[in-house]
């Protein structure tokens, strides 16, 4: 199976790509980039589920439908469950993906098997609040391309992009196609985020992930989630940073082989 597949939610239109068989796992893609940073996975991942890579609201054929995180997940569940799998699926997010991917677990815990959680967390620092209000402001003024640098130093540490410049120059172009609008809404409702109190409701086993050279999302975030999870094991992820199955993809499924079977 491959196939592109548009479901509408409340008169709007929620899509994804959906690959192979078996089991299903759902991916949430990061907001600095798109479902095409699953890539390096996929085919992987298919020979054994049945893989759905999720454009989120405002990205790809989904429409915007605004900024509010709990409002995207009820979205975002109503699409699943219009999707009439046979099992339930594991949910596999990485940033804001997995920021959303968590929520949606929280809000429709009937849903989930588990979860895998790639660089996000529960809350961010007071820095990092400030750099997603920061990012924001500069590109409304300046549009995104003034902020390409900035994000992908928050995507990649410095040495991989140097060793790297085609993947990079490939992630700045998915970066500068992103909605406007949708990033300005996504950096308002990060730079407010706090569900702490909410882990404790996760009953699913969880996998958390994070790489050790993480900027965008730092390691401590990661921590913190795992310590407020009730089922939850964390791996760091050697050498990586923000998007550790475009990075590494080789150690990214290693870490999650046992965890999917």
């Amino acid at each position: 199976m491959n196939e592109l597949k548009i479901i509408e939610v409340n008169g709007k239109r929620l899509s994804a790509h959906i690959v192979g068989e078996g089991a299903p796992i759902i991916l949430f893609h990061s907001l600095l980039a798109d479902g095409s940073s699953f890539d390096p996975i996929v085919q992987e991942l298919s020979k054994t589920h049945q893989t759905i890579i999720l454009n989120l609201p405002g990205f790809g054929e989904s429409e915007y439908i605004g900024g509010n995180l709990n409002g995207i997940a009820d979205h975002i569940a109503r699409g699943i469950e219009l999707l009439h799998l046979t099992q339930k699926p594991i949910f596999l997010g990485n940033g804001y993906g997995g920021f959303i991917a968590l929520i949606t677990g929280i809000r429709h815990p009937e849903l989930p098997a588990r979860l895998i959680l790639a660089d996000c967390g529960a809350a961010f620092s007071e820095p990092g609040r400030a750099a997603f209000k920061m990012m924001s402001a500069t590109s409304k003024e300046k549009g995104l391309s003034a902020i390409a640098d900035v994000a992908m130093r928050r995507l990649f540490a410095p040495e991989f992009q140097e060793k790297n410049p085609e993947l990079i120059a490939e992630r700045k172009k998915c970066f500068l196609a992103v909605d406007p609008e949708t990033f300005h809404g996504a950096c308002e409702a990060l730079s407010t985020l706090d569900i702490r109190s909410e882990l404790s409701k996760v009953s699913v086993p969880v996998l958390v992930l994070v790489g050790e050279h993480d900027e965008a999302t730092p390691p401590p975030m990661s921590y913190e989630l795992n310590a407020g999870l009730p089922h939850s094991e964390l791996v760091v992820l050697t050498g990586c940073a923000h998007v550790p199955q475009l990075q590494s993809p080789s150690q990214f499924l290693a870490a999650i082989q046992d965890f999917i079977r």
